[in-house]
């Protein structure tokens, strides 16, 4: 379920998306601002995968929309299989105008189906000053500009209980290996270090992915991501003996391996920040907080906060990120205002609006962090702005979904497998490059 994290993006959504978000229909149009506006009378439909809260949110900004153009709209909620939903949608007539796409991966597919309309030259100006260049090219196929990275994840961050830290008597860790040390005297105070939530095999390749780019280098992970290197390269060795050091050693991982196999994303969240704390740390993207907050009281930045992923042997701190692309389909009945709407999310303005509400970030640059809600979101939000094109889209989220995105097959499984076993990193590394050689036909 790949749209966790990369839809999961912020707020409580993570815990939405984790269980699976599968209603569909967003309701009655939204009532016009006024129809004598440069769209009155014309209703953009836009699809994706967001519910709950985040339906909710992303209505105001759609609603704000409606107030400055006059044109209706009307939101359909796909759950996790977006490009099944928009395909059938499309054969039957009845192509939504703006699909918001959850991964780099499901962009290619639609663009490679020729079902993307290119983003007009106004948008495409409005993007280059808004947004740093590696969010265009996220946004891009073989040169052409067709997405618009409205939402964004930061899945750099790992989020701990001062108050643990504090009993323990360690800080925020500089690297990854003050991380574990700081860890184990966490264990010896009573409480485990980290929760780990091997049940959702999304979570293990997040954390393969910031600690590849951090010991490999972005040169690496883009090939690496690309297939153009196999999963048998040493720096993929290298970074499964690293992340193996975290795996096997039980005094840091809350139940150790079996009982993290058996926990999911909003249970490891809970055995940090629930009602009976089992463990000091989890690692996991800006989502957490949505989820400390909304399901278990906590107040961001007193009672739950973060550190940024520390860089690991000698590399850069890694800055590791996921989105939702706002696209615009050929075949909708209104690909006029449909792109329209494209060049509003694009602005500053929209992305206020959602963060206002909370639980969202945005990449773009021109927004005045003074509209989020809180310090902690404000500082999530300009480390990812100040990573600037040194940020790296979800890797396992560019790869096709038979490697990167199917529970219980591809990497989710076999770095579960690891989990469970983490003595031969070249083992499952010939494991990885074997799944990953049959998904990529390469």
């Amino acid at each position: 379920m790949m749209r966790r994290r990369t839809t999961l993006l912020a707020g409580c959504t993570a815990l939405v998306l984790a269980l699976g978000a599968t209603a569909c229909g967003g309701g009655e149009p939204v009532a016009a601002g006024g129809g004598d506006k440069a769209l009155g009378g014309q209703t953009v439909t836009v699809a994706g995968v967001w519910s709950g809260n985040e339906q909710k949110n992303f209505q105001k900004v759609l609603d704000a929309f409606t107030e400055k153009t006059g044109a209706k709209t009307q939101f359909v909620s796909t759950g996790d299989n977006v490009s099944t939903v928009v395909g059938s949608k499309i054969e039957g007539g009845n192509a939504p105008d703006v699909v918001m796409v959850p991964q780099v991966g499901v962009l290619k597919q639609f663009a490679g189906q020729g079902w993307l309309k290119p983003l007009d030259k106004k948008v495409q100006s409005t993007v280059g000053a808004n947004f740093a260049e590696v969010w265009q090219n996220y946004g891009s196929v073989d040169g052409t500009l067709y997405g618009l990275y409205f939402k964004a994840a930061h899945k750099s961050t790992v989020w701990y209980s001062p108050e643990a830290l504090e009993q323990a008597g360690v800080a925020e860790p500089r690297t990854y290996d003050e991380m574990l040390e700081n860890g184990r005297t966490i264990s010896d105070s009573g409480l485990a270090a980290f929760s780990v939530a091997g049940q959702d095999g999304w979570t293990l390749t997040d954390w393969f992915e910031n600690v590849y780019l951090s010991q490999a280098g972005p040169e690496k992970y883009d090939a690496l991501a690309a297939h153009e290197i196999k999963w048998t390269d040493p720096t993929v060795v290298d970074a499964l003996t690293t992340l193996g050091k975290l795996f096997k050693d039980k005094q840091l991982i809350a139940g150790g391996q079996k009982e993290a196999l058996n926990t999911d994303f909003p249970g490891s969240v809970e055995k940090v920040f629930g009602p009976k704390a089992e463990a000091a740390m989890v690692y996991e993207g800006d989502f957490v907080a949505g989820v400390a907050k909304d399901q278990f009281g906590r107040t961001i930045g007193t009672d739950a906060n973060f550190f940024p992923f520390p860089p690991v042997g000698g590399g850069e701190a890694p800055v590791v990120s996921g989105g939702d692309a706002a696209v615009v389909l050929k075949d909708g009945k209104n690909s006029e205002a449909g792109m329209a709407l494209v060049e509003y999310l694009a602005s500053p303005e929209a992305a206020a609006v959602w963060a206002e509400a909370g639980g969202f970030l945005s990449p773009n640059k021109k927004l005045d962090v003074s509209s989020y809600g809180d310090d902690v979101t404000r500082a999530t939000a300009e480390s990812l702005i100040a990573a600037g094109d040194s940020v790296r889209f979800d890797m396992s989220d560019q790869a096709p979904a038979a490697f990167g995105g199917t529970k219980g097959a591809g990497e989710w499984k076999i770095l579960q497998d690891f989990l469970r076993d983490p003595a031969d990193p070249k083992k499952t590394a010939a494991e990885l490059e074997k799944a990953a050689a049959k998904a990529y036909g390469n």
